[in-house]
């Protein structure tokens, strides 16, 4: 790996991996490079027992500022369909293990739909996010159009895509897009510090948790509850649930173990 890569991979600890969009010169603009690359690194890390927690991230003026239009501009419909850039969207959103984006700058398009993949968004006080494919003559093709609105409701969401307005960190965190707001500059640090906090409990827990979450958001409720309830079973098999409460019994730190 060199600074030259699309895709860097850092690894602040043991337990977290950071997985940093290099494409400096184009705002980090999302090629069939950067998707590959991520969408293999994410499977990769996805299961490695020893990471806890991954971070997507891109630098201080972009997470990712859309798809690379000059991959698109002269494409047909045939090549944009066996391009089939969703399927490495799915690879992220499907990753067992917690995903966390770290967005400074512009995350626009592309770059919004892959911060959507993530289960935590947290975003610096300037960055900038939106859906603009309208104002090119398409529309979102990564999910964009049914994610937001499953997190923001239709109207609000119709208005964003029709418009193609951005919107801050601070409009995203009152709608739900965004988890939580940073000081400019610092999301990245804040989301390790999220990252290291999430590394620290124990990941069958958490991975059961991602699992019924995205399982159960769009079933019945009584359905989702049934998730719930074998996954909450499934807990009492695992040596981490005997840890956590003889840990709270003996008024000491739990060490989990993944097992």
């Amino acid at each position: 790996m060199t600074d030259t890569d699309p895709l860097l991979i850092e690894r602040p600890s043991d337990d977290i991996v950071v997985l940093r969009i290099n494409r400096p010169q184009v705002r980090n603009a999302l090629n069939m490079a950067v998707r590959t690359s991520l969408a293999a690194a994410v499977a990769q890390h996805g299961a490695d027992p020893a990471i806890r927690c991954i971070v997507i991230t891109g630098n201080e003026k972009a997470f990712a500022a859309g798809a690379d239009i000059s991959e698109m501009a002269d494409a047909g419909p045939i090549e944009i369909m066996t391009r089939n850039v969703q399927q490495y969207y799915r690879a992220i959103s499907e990753c067992p293990k917690p995903l966390i984006a770290a967005i400074e700058g512009f995350a626009l398009g592309g770059g919004l739909e892959l911060a959507l993949c993530a289960d935590i968004i947290v975003a610096g006080e300037g960055a900038r996010m939106g859906l603009p494919e309208v104002k090119i003559g398409i529309l979102p093709g990564g999910g964009g159009t049914q994610k937001l609105t499953r997190l923001i409701g239709r109207t609000r969401a119709m208005l964003l895509l029709m418009t193609g307005r951005m919107f801050t960190a601070q409009d995203g965190f009152a709608m739900g897009v965004v988890s939580e707001v940073a000081p400019t500059g610092e999301a990245l640090a804040r989301a390790l510090d999220i990252a290291r906090e999430i590394a620290t409990m124990p990941p069958i827990s958490v991975m059961q948790i991602k699992e019924i979450v995205n399982a159960g958001a769009n079933a019945p409720l009584e359905a989702a509850l049934m998730l719930e309830r074998k996954a909450y079973l499934v807990q009492y098999a695992s040596r981490d649930q005997k840890e956590g409460m003889r840990a709270f019994l003996d008024k000491r730190k739990p060490k989990y173990e993944g097992k």
